[in-house]
């Protein structure tokens, strides 16, 4: 077959595409996209529509090229054939995303792998443009996982303000780094030493973000078989650490075989060994873990091993770990409860997950955006009107400035209670909020107390000792000691 190379006018659109193909998908600006084909930026941010406004352009490209002669990769080489190929795969992988999110509904019934009855047609259309057996299969598996990635960070994490656009942005690079041209030629199936640690307050929702970190590993398919070899619902596995005495740590962890202990009856799989190959590990609370676990933990991230209680056969270890806490590890560390080399060992990728009041300070309209998904959520519908009525009950019950304490789980409690009781009054005020204000106005506080509480306020509204510092110009090291010397 002749060799064939693309004309200056071609490689260079082909390359601005591959460029906006190869972003971030939660990072697209409609302004590039608009370039490339040519009319208005569209006005929705929301990547898969942003990316389908590119579609009849490229079509038109490549039936330029076939009117040349050129109906595949293959008389093409170097880097025009890899500009070829990667707007290919775009063109088939959206010729099939309806059918991809049919899939992950039908897993997420199921909870098990199901029939993809789309993967000839999909593995058909690769090879018929020149791609080989393998590779199409390979490219199937990541459209899989494109599909799953986007679902989970996209429809799990509502949000339009700034601090959940970056949060989402994050999660995908965690998923695929920050070019996804580097995952595709050498990080696919070598995920598993990129551990990731989640940071933020209770209730924020660190939970749902290692979820969808979890959910989103590729997962080969199995010719054979006609499914991917295993379901994504089963590739995420959480574990509170604060949930479980010393004594237990251990066994939960890495389990125990029977007669290993006083009350070991039978075997016992920790959740390291159920935890999948294709999947994630939560460990939720880690700054509560033991000096002692902490070792053991490291152990099993350097070596990718671990050894049940009661046996002497090490198992290996494949998935991904994420941790998370609400405590500020940098003072776990000061403090000698939390070990340096466990830390970077661990903080591969360090992702904070906003507070509720972060998000509403910087856009409002968050909040009716969160009660509908919530009450859609109860419901198994959506219901304008208890959506209203709760909003209703919201603002008549709770200042403009509620700092929602309890972030989106207060949320949610909140939601179900102004359906029970048509009211809502918030968390009860902490000591240093409505206390500390009580004092001031009485004049009953010295210098010292007035600062102290001040700290103590914002501190409960900001969440760090930085962001009190720049609030009130004081040192960060004073403001520590001003919230550790009080009476909290």
């Amino acid at each position: 077959m002749a060799t064939a190379s693309l004309d200056p006018d071609d490689r260079t659109f082909f390359r601005r595409l591959n460029r906006i193909l190869f972003t971030n998908p939660f990072a697209v600006e409609p302004r590039e996209i608009g370039e490339l084909i040519g009319a208005e930026p569209v006005a929705d941010h929301r990547a898969p529509h942003l990316f389908t406004e590119l579609i009849p352009t490229v079509k038109a490209r490549f039936q330029r090229l076939a009117g040349r002669g050129h109906d595949t990769v293959r008389p093409f080489h170097g880097e025009d054939r890899e500009l070829l190929e990667h707007a290919q795969l775009f063109l088939v992988y959206h010729r099939f995303v309806t059918d991809l999110d049919r899939l992950i509904a039908a897993e997420l019934d199921s909870g098990k792998p199901e029939p993809v009855g789309f993967a000839r047609a999909v593995l058909g259309a690769l090879t018929e443009r020149g791609f080989s057996e393998r590779a199409a299969q390979r490219h199937l598996g990541l459209f899989w996982q494109l599909r799953r990635a986007y679902h989970f960070i996209d429809s799990g994490l509502l949000g339009t303000s700034a601090s959940m656009k970056r949060l989402r942005h994050g999660l995908w690079n965690n998923v695929f780094t920050h070019d996804a041209r580097v995952y595709d030629r050498y990080l696919w199936n070598r995920m598993e030493d990129f551990s990731t640690v989640l940071l933020g307050e209770t209730g924020t929702g660190k939970g749902q973000a290692a979820a969808a970190i979890g959910r989103s590993g590729y997962i080969p398919f199995d010719e054979r078989a006609g499914r991917f070899r295993a379901s994504f619902t089963a590739s995420f596995i959480a574990i509170n650490l604060s949930e479980y005495p010393e004594t237990l740590i251990e066994s939960e962890l890495f389990g125990h075989r029977k007669g290993a202990f006083t009350g070991a009856v039978d075997n016992h799989q920790g959740v390291f060994e159920r935890c999948s190959e294709h999947g994630a590990l939560l460990l939720d609370e880690i700054g509560d873990a033991s000096l002692g676990v902490q070792i053991k933990l490291l152990r099993v991230l350097q070596d990718r091993e671990f050894t049940p209680v009661g046996s002497h056969t090490p198992q290996r270890f494949a998935g991904r770990v994420i941790a998370a806490t609400h405590q500020r590890l940098d003072e776990l560390r000061q403090a000698g409860r939390f070990r340096d080399d466990f830390f970077y060992r661990l903080s591969a990728d360090i992702i904070t997950v906003p507070t509720l009041r972060e998000r509403l300070r910087e856009a409002p309209e968050e909040l009716p955006l969160l009660v509908d998904f919530l009450i859609t959520r109860m419901t198994g519908q959506p219901a304008p009107a208890l959506t209203e009525l709760v909003l209703e009950v919201l603002r008549r019950d709770l200042p403009a400035d509620y700092a929602w304490p309890g972030n989106v789980r207060e949320l949610a409690q909140a939601v179900r209670r102004a359906l029970l009781t048509r009211q809502y009054r918030g968390e009860p005020p902490r000591a240093g909020g409505d206390g500390f204000l009580a004092q001031l106005a009485a004049g009953d506080l010295d210098a010292r107390a007035v600062l102290a509480g001040y700290c103590r306020l914002l501190y409960g509204r900001l969440g760090s000792y930085e962001a009190v510092a720049r609030q009130t110009g004081l040192d960060r090291r004073t403001v520590k000691k001003y919230l550790q010397d009080s009476e909290l």
